[in-house]
């Protein structure tokens, strides 16, 4: 995922009146804080989309340019809330799933304060999108909670209602540079041993197979989910359109094909702006709204 390396200019949210700006959810590193954001009309209580940024586990933050397109859902009601999660120079997973689940829980636990219905979708990018997913998937997995962080034991859920993920590497890390190579795209260089993955799981992934099941979203795909909606560019020369393919493929096995929506952006390559056009953000929004708004 290099291409995401370069750091983005900061969003420009000063036409948000209402927001609560570097939230701690837990208390275990400084990396463990969110960004709150209000419709500017409306007395609520919101919805809330939780977005998740990309940046291969290894750079990115909430308040970055990548995150604009997120904050469209305010224009739809939605209340927008902008996750940072440790990344992998600090932490190794499931470090990262357990700041997201963390953080869904400390909004639920503090909805009034901040005018949230504690009805919750999310939505992630690349390395963003591979949390979204587990969040959808692996809600109620033991081992992806650590219950000593601040807010993790909690009588509220980190279970979401929907699901958006756009170029996720969704299914299997081991299997993403020979999709890469039957495709013609690459480099095929995910298993080596300083990729984005590899330092994510702290080993080379290679090494050790059953450390990256355990990081699928795919591992936990049952027959009660939250519906997905995956997006990816048929030109991903970064995570293979594979990963969509075959999560979906199992989600349809185990979940039923209503649970989730493909589409492949035929032109798309990865973080392509063809994701942001205005017509691609409402089909997003439209699906949040099916599944997010009540009445």
């Amino acid at each position: 995922m290099e291409d995401e390396f370069v750091t983005p200019p900061p969003m420009d949210t000063s036409h948000i009146r209402r927001k609560w700006l570097d939230v701690p959810y837990a208390d275990k590193s400084d990396a463990q804080k969110l960004d709150i954001y209000l419709p500017n009309k409306g007395d609520g209580p919101f919805p809330v989309i939780a977005t998740i940024h990309g940046g291969a586990w290894m750079v990115g933050d909430k308040w970055d340019d990548f995150n604009r397109p997120f904050l469209e859902g305010l224009k739809r009601g939605y209340a927008v809330a902008c996750i940072n999660y440790r990344l992998s120079d600090e932490a190794h997973f499931p470090s990262q799933i357990h700041d997201c689940k963390t953080a869904i829980r400390y909004l639920r636990t503090n909805a009034s304060a901040y005018q949230l219905d504690g009805v919750i979708g999310a939505w992630g990018a690349s390395a963003g999108g591979h949390l979204a997913a587990l969040l959808g998937t692996a809600d109620r997995v033991r081992e992806l909670d650590d219950p000593s962080m601040r807010n993790s034991r909690t009588r509220f859920s980190a279970k979401v209602q929907a699901v958006v993920v756009w170029y996720g590497p969704a299914a299997n890390f081991l299997t993403m540079d020979a999709e890469l190579a039957e495709s013609g795209l690459g480099p095929s260089d995910h298993s080596k041993r300083n990729s984005p993955e590899s330092k994510l799981l702290g080993r080379r992934i290679t090494d050790v197979p059953a450390l990256v099941k355990f990081a699928s979203p795919m591992t936990y795909i049952k027959r009660r989910v939250p519906p997905f909606l995956l997006q990816h560019g048929l030109k991903d020369d970064t995570v293979p359109v594979q990963q969509a393919i075959r999560f979906a493929e199992q989600m349809k096995e185990i979940a039923g094909k209503e649970k989730v929506t493909l589409e492949i952006l035929k032109d798309a390559m990865h973080g392509d702006p063809l994701f942001e056009t205005p017509r691609n953000i409402r089909r997003v929004l439209d699906f949040f709204d099916i599944h997010l708004k009540r009445g």
